[in-house]
């Protein structure tokens, strides 16, 4: 620690955000970088802890069956990043040893760096009682002076194996295993569905949070590095199943958790209705196509029924689209403004945030576009078009361990909209997936693996189609253990 009074002497500074009435006439990232003075002296609040919980990466699972008042959740960062080191390098000035540590852990930092809600930072020591370090916005810049100093540039393995692996999908876990993999020496070839390289990267996460630019400049670099890229590539049924697996020594899979859990009530037919991911990759497209945004919401009164990370996305994507006005429907109450005795440190904070879409809502349209606690019942419509919707408020209560809601009587209403956004999560792999492979799914429509191996032969599977949905940061841990696992298989086999 080369300062000893850093966390002390030197206050938490994060990058400026650009006003939401500024940065929503685009979709342009809006964080401001500190300048490199600025960020080195964000370094030296790093204490260098005896025992560190920045870097566990451990996953505690919910208590519900148990006596402990402890609820589950994330400690720490997955990847075991060095962060004491490399914050005390940068602090020194040290960049490129920065880099080197930070490369050791984590293939793809220029994401995780943008899009990781950073579980680092509210498991970091400094948090107990102050402000954590800025761990996310350091990694940042970290990865960003590397690729300004040429730093970052292609792997290719001085020896190549016999071995080929095919990888069905593209999301930040196919692509860190097909990294991993082709560091040990294997030739490795990366299929994606769409038209496109990146899975929800590149679809599902708008340009203001990701500017596709850094996921193509990744991509770049692991072709460089001899990895084969193969978009508009499908495997739909056992036939492509077959053949994939005549013509490769192993097949992973790693097509995420990509199939949206829906809401079956009346009116679910009428149009206007659509699942989150597609309104979000529907503009992407347009940009990335054409160069302009789509329009679909523009003069809507615009529905999201749910409340995570998507949910804010469409939300923003809607207000730079022109939406009349926007709504969000949770069923959740309002979360408490501080950490709650079944949330303590150093587990990942659950706390009242406002994220940026919804800071950009308020701005707008005057109001917090939250309604928490409400059930949407049915749908209304008109010439086949939704036009309204008509929800309950509801209670939770705890009976025999377990959280129960029951509706508020005589509390329906009905709410205009003639846009509805359904963004309530995923519920496992597409069902194509597991018929083309014949592979075992568990009650959440998870792929069901041992040491990473599914059932079928030489079939192994990673990232949020194994483990559910998760952060970007998980998926990108499992690829790198499936890549491992992979490798030691193929090594026992020769």
């Amino acid at each position: 620690m080369g300062h000893p009074r850093g966390f002390l002497d030197i206050p938490k500074e994060n990058p400026k955000a650009l006003p939401p009435k500024e940065r929503m006439k685009n979709y342009r990232e809006f964080y401001l970088p500190l300048d490199k003075v600025a960020q080195q002296r964000q370094g030296a609040r790093c204490m260098d802890c005896g025992v560190a919980f920045c870097h566990t990466g451990i996953y505690a699972p919910s208590q519900q069956n148990s006596l402990s008042p402890i609820s589950g959740g994330e400690i720490g960062c997955p990847l075991h990043n060095l962060i004491p080191e490399w914050n005390d390098l940068i602090y020194r000035g040290l960049w490129e040893q920065a880099y080197e540590r930070l490369a050791l852990t984590n293939p793809f930092p220029e994401w995780t760096g943008r899009i990781c809600p950073a579980p680092c930072q509210d498991s970091c020591v400094c948090a107990i009682h102050g402000d954590c370090v800025t761990i996310k916005s350091n990694e940042l810049a970290i990865i960003e002076n590397a690729f300004a100093s040429n730093l970052v540039r292609p792997f290719v393995p001085q020896k190549k194996s016999k071995h080929k692996i095919a990888i069905v999908g593209s999301g930040p876990a196919g692509l860190a295993c097909a990294w991993e993999l082709n560091r040990y020496g294997h030739h490795v070839c990366v299929m994606e569905r769409s038209d496109r390289i990146g899975g929800l990267l590149m679809y599902g996460i708008p340009d203001m949070k990701l500017d596709k630019s850094f996921v193509d400049r990744r991509i770049n670099i692991m072709r460089q590095s001899g990895i084969e890229l193969m978009p508009n590539t499908e495997i739909r049924d056992s036939a492509a199943a077959e053949k994939l697996l005549a013509h490769f020594d192993a097949v992973v899979l790693a097509v995420g958790a990509s199939k949206p859990i829906d809401l079956d009530i009346e009116g679910r037919g009428l149009s206007g209705i659509m699942f989150a991911v597609d309104y979000l990759t529907r503009n992407t497209k347009a940009l990335l196509d054409s160069g302009k945004p789509d329009t679909l919401a523009k003069d809507k009164r615009v529905l999201v029924i749910g409340s995570g990370d998507t949910s804010v996305d469409c939300i923003a994507v809607a207000i730079r689209q022109g939406a009349k006005s926007i709504t969000r429907f949770e069923r959740s109450p309002k979360r408490a403004a501080e950490r709650q005795n079944d949330n303590p440190w150093p587990l990942k904070k659950d706390v009242f945030v406002t994220d940026y879409g919804l800071q950009e809502a308020i701005a707008v349209y005057g109001k917090d576009p939250r309604a928490y606690q409400k059930l949407t019942k049915a749908f209304h419509g008109k010439n086949g078009k939704v036009n309204a919707v008509s929800a309950v408020d509801i209670e939770w209560s705890e009976e025999n361990g377990k959280k129960v809601r029951k509706e508020v009587p005589q509390s329906q209403k009905e709410y205009e909209a003639n846009l509805v956004l359904l963004a309530m999560g995923f519920s496992g792999i597409d069902e194509s997936m597991r018929h083309a492979f014949g592979i075992h799914t568990d009650s959440r429509n998870r792929i069901l693996t041992n040491q990473f191996c599914t059932n079928m032969k030489h079939v192994y599977a990673c990232g949020d189609a194994r483990i559910g949905q998760s952060l970007v940061v998980w998926a990108i841990k499992d690829g790198i253990d499936c890549a491992k696992a992979v490798h030691e298989h193929l090594a026992i086999k020769n």
